[in-house]
């Protein structure tokens, strides 16, 4: 039986909104930080060194949609992109134990059918994801269109990543949903107005796309969760039903001086007025949430 961690889904609100995790979700609740912030290693496997990311597109995405997440797994090892860069991002999980971990976007799996249909449980989401084949040191990451129902999906959580189990070996997953036509005030924030809170005007998503450059903030999280703490014994804080991770430990935190509710100054494209805090392949811009950095135990942003 597939054993789930659930990753803390950011959630940034004034009056509510804190990443509280049940088995590394992240999870729609009241912000409130925590002290001293710690996570402590637990001994268990990381993944690091080469790290295959595959997809499963679940759904309806045009070909621009993917082209923007797949060039953001690009960009996540790329030594050519000016900074502050999404690669410099990746770079703070090389201060976990394990040293360097570098990404290489893998194979990709298109199910524009919904051969499970259009609403999804858990054990039908990890299933989903052994279609991208089984292999050690990967991830396999299911994206659900914007039209696909998924278990607790704006309800407690906008992204997953857990383990699954094969004949052979068990398997490193994750799952982050298009919440664009279901909750972009949830999932998709500060690229949309939150559902509580300052009604503050959203930021420009940096790609024109608020559902996919949501799905980027959430995809941001559970990979960075999921190579530190891929089978829930690794890098976390509190208990580990409930656990804290490497960003989901940083809720709502974007740039300096960041509060509940304001996600701090970032950066602001002249020619669009997309707000962005890196820089990835192709030109594109990206908003990344905060990471906890092991050198220094503070959330780092890149900006």
């Amino acid at each position: 039986m597939a054993s789930i961690y659930r990753l803390v889904i950011l959630f940034s609100l004034l009056l509510l909104s804190h990443f509280s995790c049940v088995a590394s979700t992240r999870k729609l609740t009241a912000l409130a930080e925590q002290h001293p912030l710690v996570l402590k290693y637990h001994n268990g496997q990381l993944l690091n060194g080469n790290v295959t990311v595959n997809l499963v597109w679940y759904g309806k995405f045009s070909p621009i949609q993917r082209s923007i997440v797949v060039d953001f797994l690009k960009s996540l090892s790329s030594a050519r992109t000016p900074p502050p860069s999404v690669s410099s991002w990746w770079q703070t999980t090389e201060a976990y134990k394990g040293g360097p971990r570098s990404v290489v976007a893998g194979n990709q799996v298109l199910d524009e059918n919904y051969s499970l249909g259009k609403s999804l449980k858990t054990p039908q989401v990890i299933s989903l994801a052994s279609k991208a084949g089984i292999k050690n040191n990967a991830v396999n990451v299911v994206l659900t269109s914007s039209d696909v129902v998924v278990d607790g999906f704006c309800m407690s959580r906008c992204g997953t990543h857990g383990a699954g189990r094969s004949k052979e070996s068990k398997f490193a997953y994750a799952w982050v949903g298009n919440s664009e036509s279901q909750c972009p005030g949830q999932c998709a924030w500060p690229f949309h107005q939150p559902i509580y809170g300052p009604q503050t005007p959203p930021l420009v998503a940096p790609n024109g796309d608020v559902g996919v450059d949501g799905m980027i903030i959430n995809l941001a999280t559970v990979l960075a969760g999921t190579v530190t703490n891929p089978f829930n014994n690794g890098y976390y804080q509190g208990p580990s039903d409930a656990p804290l991770e490497a960003v989901s430990a940083c809720p709502g935190k974007f740039g300096k001086g960041a509060y509940p509710g304001y996600p701090g100054e970032v950066l602001v494209d002249k020619t669009t007025g997309a707000s962005y805090n890196a820089n990835g392949v192709n030109g594109r811009k990206y908003l990344l949430p905060a990471m906890w950095d092991p050198k220094t135990s503070t959330c780092k942003t890149l900006v």
